[in-house]
């Protein structure tokens, strides 16, 4: 989704771990974390494979006894001497939920001494925001090719999935493509690192949701709002994610159908976890923790948002998406990708792709009266040396159904790309096409001319950095919040009832509940016109 990235930082505190690992003469592995004045700890980790950032895991546990200045466990994880963990650590102090990442270390004897593992520092994490989509223009400036189709804007692209057996695991190299698909358990096609494809293109990834494979598909779960303030939280629980009948419903739904009304504006939102399965992914913006009061109430919708970080990622290839978007005034649908490994940087360095947003509006328009309701879909890129540089307006485009909306039957969201374009398309027809020109990104974007001085990320990159790494999917379904819906553009028959500029946008929000309720449809139909709706997620490898 559009983010900024504000100025605001995230420290991470490098008091927290590390940990020490032994092997037990029973052969059970032992953890070892030092309390160093935290209540609780939790550790996230997998064997032998590694876990960029606070990605899902294979295994968890947590640990809220501390004796003699350490929290201690046996795990029955099958491990052996000589393996290595790599893991993250969530712990609690004072109050506040801290992080450490992409921390390893090795399992050794209990007999042997051992040296702790120095963690790899954790840089701190920028905070962003998403922004509204503006409506790209029929000419583009700068250089590269920006072509344009009847309701449609080209700009540049690339395509791949993780390192494995069948391509480079780059994150920078711009060469070749790679895909790693994986998970215990799966109903279609296969998904094992090895893909012998015979022909191209290659269908090396299928989910119709015949089941929820959490062996891909990772909840996440937090309050933070995507950094916009939106007004739900993520959670995993069935109401709000589900199977039915081959098709995945991501629905938002009221807080106070589960905790009832008085919560809102006096309870406690508390979305630490006690496990690995239902840990708080992101404290950002009081993310594990909201308190209600009558200004400033919790969050009141509860949503979900899906992340394929557990059974794929991608560098080069396709991805297509057949969804049906949600109707409902101030829903926020997407169908997106972020990099695995930032390995440019901190947003928008290291690139965002959005296949697909929407608005579940029924009469929303612009200041020019053109209509960015759910008969309105846009495709961008976010790319840029850091905030406020990124110039999505150069590879941003939209389509305007001229009859019927992108709620009414399930549609084809795609993208593919690959060591020298970027191309998205709504049911085969190619609605946005980013070729960069030799200088790549950096020259697209014309920084050299608007920001003179500034320093090139992507310098000694391929010219489709930063999208020649790995990406993840993401979907979910977001609602209101700052910037995307903007003040100016206007909602029929009830006006948008919070100011962006307010203090109290959810207060101000959920007051007029009486006005954009009704548009979900919540009694009928079990409240389904408010979900994203998907049909498949299919991946492809496009050329040896």
């Amino acid at each position: 989704m559009w983010k900024l990235l504000l100025l605001c930082m995230l420290g991470v505190s490098n008091a927290l771990g590390p940990a020490e690992f032994t092997l037990s003469p029973s052969g059970q592995m032992k953890v070892k974390i030092p309390a160093d004045g935290f209540s609780r700890v939790a550790i996230h980790y997998n064997v032998n494979q590694e876990l960029p950032g606070v990605t899902g895991s294979r295994f968890g546990h947590d640990l809220v006894t501390a004796n003699g200045g350490f929290f201690e466990w046996q795990s029955t994880t099958q491990a052996k001497e000589g393996d290595k963990i790599h893991y993250w650590l969530w712990g609690e102090k004072n109050g506040q939920g801290e992080t450490q990442t992409d921390l390893s270390g090795i399992i050794v004897s209990d007999h042997t001494t051992t040296q702790q593992p120095t963690p790899k520092p954790t840089s701190p994490q920028p905070i962003v925001t998403n922004k509204p989509v503006g409506t790209a223009s029929p000419t583009q400036s700068g250089s590269g090719a920006v072509t344009s189709n009847s309701n449609s804007q080209t700009a540049g692209l690339s395509s791949g999935v993780t390192g494995s057996q069948n391509g480079s695991s780059g994150g920078s190299s711009g060469g070749g493509s790679g895909f790693m698909v994986g998970g215990s358990s799966y109903h279609g096609p296969s998904k094992s690192n090895t893909v012998n494809c015979q022909s191209y293109p290659c269908l090396i990834f299928e989910d119709d949701f015949n089941t929820l494979d959490f062996s891909t598909w990772e909840h996440e779960i937090t309050a933070g709002g995507g950094g916009n303030w939106e007004f739900q939280y993520y959670t995993n629980n069935r109401s709000n994610s589900y199977v039915k009948d081959g098709t995945l419903f991501i629905k938002p739904t009221l807080t106070s159908d589960h905790y009832g009304e008085k919560f809102l504006t006096s309870g406690s939102l508390e979305l630490w976890g006690g496990s690995s399965a239902d840990m708080c992914t992101s404290n950002m913006f009081w993310g594990c923790k909201r308190d209600g009061s009558v200004d400033h109430p919790i969050n009141p919708i509860q949503s979900a948002r899906l992340r394929s970080t557990r059974g794929f990622t991608m560098k080069y290839g396709k991805v297509e998406v057949e969804a049906k978007i949600p109707t409902g005034d101030w829903i926020w649908p997407a169908i997106w990708m972020l990099p695995v490994w930032n390995a440019y940087g901190q947003w928008p360095a290291s690139g965002e792709i959005d296949i697909m947003e929407s608005r579940g509006n029924i009469n929303y328009h612009d200041d020019k009266g053109v209509s960015q309701g759910h008969d309105s879909v846009g495709s961008t890129l976010h790319f840029g040396p850091g905030y406020p540089f990124d110039p999505y307006e150069k590879a941003h485009a939209e389509k305007h159904l001229t009859t019927g909306t992108f709620s009414d039957s399930f549609h084809k969201f795609a993208v593919e790309w690959d060591e020298s374009m970027i191309r998205f398309t709504i049911d085969g027809e190619e609605l946005l096409k980013t070729v960069p020109p030799q200088g790549g990104f950096w020259e697209l974007g014309e920084f050299d001319k608007n920001q003179p001085g500034m320093t090139n990320p992507w310098r000694g990159a391929s010219k489709m950095a930063p999208f020649d790494q790995e990406f993840y999917l993401i979907m979910n379904v977001a609602v209101g919040g700052i910037g995307y819906f903007p003040d100016t553009w206007s909602n029929t028959p009830s006006a948008k009832p919070w100011s962006d500029k307010s203090e109290f946008t959810t207060r101000d929000f959920y007051r007029a509940k009486n006005q954009w309720y009704p548009t979900w449809n919540a009694d009928n139909n079990d409240g389904e016109d408010a979900a994203l709706k998907v049909n498949y997620v299919k991946v492809w490898k496009m050329k040896p």
